[in-house]
């Protein structure tokens, strides 16, 4: 957020908090799925200026980490930075999180019962698509949307396009955040590879709870990856395509994707279904991204040879 130019950091600020809380309610556990649907209803009205969001009281103090319980106690005070933005930046920010909340919701309603005894799998990649776009397309398309709004000059490219290559970015980190996360979902009773692409290896949700399985599991499990791969191209595209004079935004924009594309490398090397062996990118490369996106900012061809050079295996 620090990175963004000012002229949209405040609105896309307000727009993440707001999206934290909402995750917040829709992921805790001190409730039950009706109690979480009817909390985000609350606070979807609230959003949308309809309500002042009552949450159920335990949902707050009861949260294990003290950054969500503060989301949860401070909302007042996040809607009313919502209500202070002018018009058309709140209209934006509230579309948004209404797409990202209908995602939370479905997801709550899709897995409600679900548990490591009784798995629920979404059935097609339609499925996986749109709940893909849900909680994270839609934020490129926001992020686009204000772009252009504040300081896009109208010279660019097409912006139809610039707005699809943003939701496949979003989508991309989605699809690697499920790729990653995929033994501890499992574990939960959520299975986001789709029954019928399983069923087509001869697979079902269940076989994927033994890390045995991951050899019969691997090329289905390769062709998601190299689904992101390509969601994550077209993000880089997607930021090349912005205003060289914005390096700002070029680098909020790159780091996500490199580390995304370092997430895909580390993937392709693990037992994927062991969940003792769960994917995570150090501090250190963190760092180092962001160290070495900046000090290639003035070499454009440099700049430009990152993302193949971060993937290539």
């Amino acid at each position: 957020m620090r990175m963004l130019p000012s002229a949209i950091r405040s609105q896309i600020s307000v727009a993440y908090l707001l999206a934290r809380t909402t995750d917040t309610i829709a992921d805790t556990e001190l409730a039950s799925v009706e109690i979480r649907l009817a909390a985000l209803a609350a606070l979807r009205a609230a959003i949308k200026g309809e309500g002042n969001a009552p949450l159920p009281f335990a949902l707050a103090p009861g949260q294990g980490l003290p950054a969500e319980r503060v989301l949860l106690e401070r909302r007042a005070e996040t809607l009313a930075l919502l209500r202070g933005l002018e018009e058309s930046d709140r209209r934006r920010v509230r579309e948004v999180l209404e797409i990202i909340v209908s995602g939370q919701e479905l997801d709550l309603t899709r897995f409600g019962a679900a548990s490591a005894a009784r798995l629920t799998a979404l059935e097609t990649d339609a499925e996986m698509d749109d709940y893909t776009y849900r909680v994270a397309g839609c934020v490129g398309e926001f992020w686009t949307k204000m772009c252009r709004a504040h300081f896009l000059t109208g010279n660019e490219p097409d912006n139809g396009e610039l707005e699809r290559q943003g939701v496949r970015f979003g989508q991309g980190l989605q699809l690697i955040n499920i790729l990653r996360d995929l033994p501890r979902d499992l574990r939960n009773g959520r299975c986001y590879i789709p029954r019928q692409a399983l069923a087509g290896s001869h697979l079902t949700p269940a076989d994927l709870l033994s890390p045995a399985n991951e050899p019969r599991f691997r090329p289905l499990y390769d062709s998601y990856l190299a689904r992101a791969s390509s969601h994550l191209a077209a993000g880089w595209n997607y930021t090349e395509r912005l205003p060289r004079k914005q390096f700002r935004l070029r680098l909020a924009c790159a780091w996500p994707l490199l580390i995304g594309a370092r997430t895909l490398g580390k993937l392709r090397q693990e037992n994927i279904l062991d969940e003792s062996r769960r994917v995570k990118i150090t501090r250190a490369e963190v760092r180092s991204v962001v160290l070495r996106s900046v000090y290639l900012y003035p070499f454009p061809a440099r700049w430009r040879a990152q993302l193949a050079e971060v993937s290539a295996p």
